[in-house]
């Protein structure tokens, strides 16, 4: 999925446009290969990278009740650790099977934000795992910090899912 620079948003999900469905890593190589690179986009653009059948929302019944984890990049540093992320995610690096909801790229004015959707806000030891998964995927450094929020913390906190997080190394 993806959402357009610019755009006004009254509803978040009427701003997508659903670019693709992929169902093997071959398949999904080749309509990345197509895509514009995270440092080729306009600013203000999202990527939505999601498992099939799932919405890229807060809402979705699979989502309601899980969280993400967020990194906060340099402009110039994304297009690298993004692919790094995608590649053991879609490859399944991970052994975290259906915990990982998707992936969302956010590419704004002055940073870039790379975050992974997780199923259950609740459970730390999962939690714990992701974090570390998606530390070791992108190739951060032990002292890296990295953000989570809960999707229902962001639904009581209408204004952004990007203020009032939790903040870990």
């Amino acid at each position: 999925m993806h959402r357009a620079p610019g755009q006004k948003i009254d509803h978040y999900e009427s701003a997508m446009t659903k670019i693709a469905t992929f169902g093997s890593v071959e398949s999904f190589w080749s309509v990345y290969s197509h895509l514009k690179r995270p440092d080729q986009v306009s600013t203000i653009t999202d990527y939505h990278l999601f498992r099939a059948g799932l919405r890229p929302v807060w809402e979705d019944p699979a989502n309601i009740n899980g969280g993400k984890w967020m990194i906060r990049l340099k402009k110039g540093l994304a297009p690298r650790m993004w692919e790094r992320l995608i590649m053991a995610t879609v490859g399944d690096l991970s052994a975290l099977g259906d915990q990982i909801c998707g992936l969302v790229l956010s590419v704004r004015n002055t940073e870039d934000i790379i975050s992974l959707w997780n199923k259950t806000a609740a459970d730390a030891k999962t939690n714990y795992l992701i974090h570390n998964f998606m530390k070791h995927a992108m190739g951060l450094p032990a002292e890296a910090f990295m953000e989570y929020k809960a999707h229902n913390d962001s639904i009581r906190d209408t204004s952004s899912s990007y203020k009032s997080t939790d903040l870990y190394k």
